[in-house]
């Protein structure tokens, strides 16, 4: 604990992330230690915070009390919700430090990322092939598989 400017603050050794609030300071310990003591009563599955496994549980339950009040749609998670909500207000918070595009959602930035790095962390287990993003390493499958999961409404005809 540290005091700047007659206020405490918990400073994180691990990540250097700094916290006014004691409760908050002691969720990333459990993060960085990977402790998880908070456990779904239905699946097992265990998390590092309480409010964590209450959105967790909300999937068992199929219970959405978030709801967008410009389009109505509902959400099991708060943050789903505020992402959600970017969208009506074309909020792009995160931005690429290479070439300034802005996103929405972080995922999205980090997909585009590898445009610039050349990063393909998708291997195919067959061919050895590599890909930028998880979709494009699932349709590249079905070239191995034979499988043509697409198929024209007009003529028939299936494609892969």
């Amino acid at each position: 604990m540290s005091e700047e400017l007659g206020k405490a603050s918990y400073d994180c050794d691990i990540c250097k992330e700094s916290f006014l609030v004691e409760s908050k300071f002691n969720q990333l310990k459990q993060i960085h230690t990977e402790e998880a003591p908070y456990h779904c009563s239905i699946c097992g599955k265990s998390f590092s915070a309480g409010s964590t496994l209450t959105n967790h549980e909300h999937i068992h339950t199929g219970e959405k009390p978030f709801h967008c009040d410009i389009c109505g749609k509902s959400f099991s998670a708060g943050s789903s919700l505020t992402k959600h909500r970017r969208i009506h207000i074309g909020e792009k918070p995160y931005h690429c430090d290479i070439c300034g595009k802005s996103f929405s959602h972080g995922s999205s930035l980090t997909k585009h990322k590898r445009i610039h790095t050349g990063d393909k962390p998708y291997p195919c287990d067959i061919c050895g092939k590599s890909f930028s993003q998880n979709s494009s390493l699932n349709n590249h499958k079905h070239i191995h598989t034979g499988e043509k999961p697409y198929h024209c409404d007009i003529c028939g005809k299936s494609f892969c």
